[in-house]
């Protein structure tokens, strides 16, 4: 039984809800799919809180951009910033070392698609999935990055899973989201204090903490 944990984003509060409940389902391993500091209030405590766990790690494009920015939007730099501050040098390093992709009991992990760490799948097919799936021999593929959780097949047949955002869902439910892969795949939701969250954001980050906590309270990315 393996808990998937993706996109935390520093949110320390909606972590230890999903925590709880994985814990209550038995959990005693997990597949953690990069994002895990930035853009929230509890950068770190949401690592060491990680460190915590029997699992194996991926890099996220954000875990990335912690060191290397060369394709980060530059609304993001004042909060890679200060996420940076709140994380400290040798850490944020030590997760964009992080590896890429892992591969467990039939089923590949990734942060958005095997062939790239920003460019992924949605609920609907797109034209290039095919293209993001060259290489993958596994009947599974599990990634994150669009926050958004749903289940589908390819065209080509392999099963694709989003277990959605710990931290910041964009799919219009405010509730953290995992996934629990055991016989079968089960998508989960955990209520816990969005707005707190939220709030602690815009206090410990100030006016660019703006966005990323009106995320919270809409669960979408584009935001009013």
């Amino acid at each position: 039984m393996i808990g998937l944990l993706y996109d935390v984003h520093g949110n320390l509060p909606a972590l230890e809800a999903v925590l709880a409940d994985a814990r209550q389902a038995g959990v005693e391993r997990f597949v953690l799919g990069g994002d895990y500091a930035a853009f929230g209030a509890w950068p770190r405590a949401c690592v060491e809180r990680l460190r915590e766990l029997d699992a194996a790690w991926i890099r996220g494009n954000v875990d990335r951009w912690c060191v290397d920015r060369s394709d980060a939007p530059p609304p993001t730099h004042s909060l890679l910033d200060r996420c940076c501050e709140l994380l400290g040098e040798e850490l944020a390093n030590e997760l964009a070392a992080l590896p890429e992709q892992h591969a467990l009991e039939g089923v590949r992990f990734c942060h958005a698609s095997p062939v790239s760490d920003l460019v992924s799948f949605f609920p609907e097919p797109a034209d290039d999935e095919e293209r993001l799936l060259d290489g993958v021999a596994e009947p599974m593929l599990v990634f994150g990055h669009t926050h958004i959780q749903f289940g589908r097949r390819s065209a080509s047949g392999v099963e694709l899973v989003n277990p959605g955002s710990v931290g910041a869902p964009w799919d219009g439910d405010r509730r953290a989201a995992w996934a629990l892969l055991d016989d079968g795949l089960e998508l989960r939701r955990v209520e816990y204090d969005w707005q707190a969250s939220a709030d602690a954001i815009r206090d410990r980050l100030g006016q660019p903490g703006e966005v990323p906590a009106r995320r919270i309270e809409q669960a979408r990315f584009d935001v009013a």
